[in-house]
């Protein structure tokens, strides 16, 4: 599934609407980090690789920006075990 994230600095966050729902990854900037706090999907659209792409998008974000990632989301840490 094609997914279109669209990052909303003003709110801390990547946002991919599907369906008419949201999903987001949070992020808080502390010094040189992205603290990635947490992904929220909702229930009817799992199973689609939306987080996958949150996550992709974070990261890419956060590196492009000569950031250190800090994963305090779960789903990012396992994300980015399976994807360095």
């Amino acid at each position: 599934m094609d997914v279109d994230v669209v990052h909303r600095p003003e709110q801390s966050r990547f946002e991919a609407e599907v369906e008419g729902k949201t999903a987001f990854l949070a992020y808080e900037r502390s010094g040189d980090s992205a603290v990635l706090t947490h992904t929220i999907v909702p229930r009817e659209l799992e199973g689609r690789g939306i987080a996958s792409r949150l996550a992709e998008t974070a990261v890419g974000w956060a590196r492009s920006e000569g950031l250190q990632v800090d994963p305090q989301c779960s789903y990012v840490r396992s994300w980015l075990k399976k994807h360095e």
